[in-house]
């Protein structure tokens, strides 16, 4: 069993930036792909950025590519989305997610977060 927690997410202006976190306990990371998510109110669960076991490969929504970076650090348990540039369409619940793969699919991921709320004003 994995425990996943988001932190980071806040209030911020357009242009502004945000760096989440997702860390673990109950399992090592390291050999396991995370991936963000987000849904804002009235709309489905979106991919935003994925990265794989090894860290060596990222994806990207092409809404967020050039804007958002995913890394991780297993030494910590923990995988971070910096986003910069924040645009009010940002605004939503970002979710992270484990799974064996780094895949756009949210049905491939296995554990889930509870959410961190981002808002960005205009």
């Amino acid at each position: 069993q994995v425990q996943l927690v988001e932190s980071g997410g806040g209030l911020v202006q357009a242009g502004g930036s945000l760096r989440l976190s997702c860390s673990a306990s109950g399992r090592s990371l390291s050999s396991y792909a995370m991936g963000w998510f987000r849904q804002a109110p009235g709309k489905e669960r979106e991919f935003v950025a994925a990265i794989s076991w090894t860290g060596g490969s990222t994806y990207y929504a092409d809404s967020v590519k050039g804007r958002f970076t995913i890394s991780r650090d297993d030494s910590k348990n923990t995988v971070y989305l910096q986003m910069n540039i924040l645009k009010p369409e940002d605004t939503a619940v970002y979710y992270c997610a484990v799974g064996p793969i780094a895949t756009t699919d949210w049905y491939r991921y296995d554990y889930w977060g509870q959410g961190t709320q981002v808002t960005v004003s205009s």
